[in-house]
């Protein structure tokens, strides 16, 4: 049933609206500047014209989903950190601890981590729980996953691609989270471009010489066991691919068929995208690249894709555990809860800009925070598709209505620690 899903939405994604991309351009041109002073920016609008198939271009509701696997490949040493930091990081993603939330929330743009195959359940709110398996198998053994669990995981990719436009967002972003990603993104690249292993291999999150070495190794050894045929996108990601590239490659594929713009993050997301786009050729017209990363596939996957960057700054971000308990947020300050762990301070990503307008207690700052200890009372709830938040006492018993078996948002009584918990705030 999945490969008739799969089938049906590749042959509905239709080229880009090329009407739609010359206005786009006349438009640019008419503007008092130099023809194309602004460069890739003009051309990043013009090829989200060509997708949302109309000049007039809207990219104001902004979402990334974070898709998050663990890769079997992990057991053959190939990585400074073991698997169980998948299922921590995502965790963060849901708590809205995580690096990337707080670069989401600078830029307004709401982050989903999706679970589609952690070998650790997260059981954090905030989680979308999609997963076709609990990992993958290790590459230098056998395939990661069959031919089926591939297909499952690109549909689930293209179905949450379809629900995020039906839920109003006109600009989609693809990242991943899965401890040796890149020993798997690195295997994708090396058999879809014919290349050399040394060429498309790179440190990751900071391998040694020796550790790179041996990565290149099992990349080499995961090859020559499964024969991945090149000319079948579909062989190659269920033998060295991994739950995560499946997703994202299709996410793009579903941002292409329902006429959303999605941009691409570093090297493992653009593995995905070229899988997307020799599933479906058309599927490139979605497709916006933010940058060259540092990863040696970046660029190679880049130029095969036909894409351009935006920003090319060597980034090599690499997610770690999430912040706990006594340990502040640089520039926040924190609140120290008894037997709770902590409270993000001012401004924390898990709220996205429209909640901050109700939640006052986020405008404190941290000077007034040294300038002396203030008291408050908090509720955590984890918010349905919104991750884990926190309300002030006395808002969120307005919104729950008075009494001793007053609820949250998510059901739970005030009563139940530790959804209430008196904090101060600590400089």
């Amino acid at each position: 049933m999945t490969t008739s899903v799969l089938s049906i939405a590749i042959s509905g994604i239709t080229p880009a609206d090329q009407g739609a991309m010359a206005e786009a351009a006349r438009r640019w041109d008419s503007i008092a500047k130099p023809i194309g002073g602004l460069g890739l920016l003009e051309e990043a609008v013009i090829r989200a014209a060509g997708v949302q198939g109309t000049a007039d271009v809207s990219l104001d509701r902004k979402v990334l989903a974070v898709f998050c696997a663990d890769n079997g490949v992990t057991e053959e040493g190939v990585t400074q950190i073991g698997p169980e930091v998948t299922a921590s990081v995502a965790a963060s993603m849901a708590w809205g601890e995580a690096c990337v939330c707080r670069m989401a929330w600078t830029a307004g743009a709401q982050v989903f981590p999706v679970d589609i195959g952690i070998a650790h359940p997260v059981e954090e709110g905030g989680l979308l729980r999609r997963h076709v398996t609990r990992g993958t198998r290790s590459i230098a053994k056998g395939p990661a996953m069959t031919r089926d669990e591939a297909v499952a995981a690109v549909v689930t990719g293209i179905t949450l691609a379809e629900e995020l436009k039906g839920r109003g967002y006109r600009l989609l972003a693809a990242g991943e989270m899965g401890i040796g990603n890149t020993t798997t993104a690195a295997a994708v690249t090396a058999v879809l471009l014919g290349r050399q292993v040394e060429e498309v291999t790179g440190r990751g999150a900071g391998l040694s010489d020796e550790g790179l070495e041996r990565k290149i190794a099992v990349i080499r050894r995961a090859i020559e066991v499964n024969a991945p045929d090149p000319r079948d996108p579909l062989d190659v990601l269920s033998k060295v691919g991994g739950l995560d590239i499946a997703g994202m490659a299709g996410f793009y594929l579903g941002a292409a068929l329902h006429h959303v713009p999605v941009v691409l993050d570093g090297a493992i997301s653009a593995a995905a995208a070229l899988l997307a786009v020799r599933l479906c050729p058309d599927a490139a017209k979605a497709l916006i690249a933010s940058h060259r990363s540092a990863e040696p596939s970046s660029g190679l996957l880049l130029d095969a894709l036909g894409l351009r960057p935006i920003v090319s700054a060597d980034l090599k971000l690499g997610e770690g555990h999430r912040c706990r308990d006594h340990h502040a947020h640089a520039g926040y300050g924190h609140v120290h809860l008894s037997g709770h762990g902590h409270l993000p301070g001012p401004g924390h990503p898990a709220l996205s800009p429209p909640e901050l307008r109700w939640r006052h207690w986020c405008t404190a700052a941290r000077p007034a925070a040294r300038a002396g200890t203030r008291k408050i009372f908090c509720v955590r709830c984890p918010v349905r598709g919104l991750g884990s938040i926190w309300l002030p006492w006395r808002r969120w018993m307005r919104r729950a209505g008075r009494g001793s078996g007053a609820t949250g948002p998510c059901g739970r009584t005030r009563a139940s620690p530790p959804w209430s918990a008196r904090g101060t705030w600590a400089g």
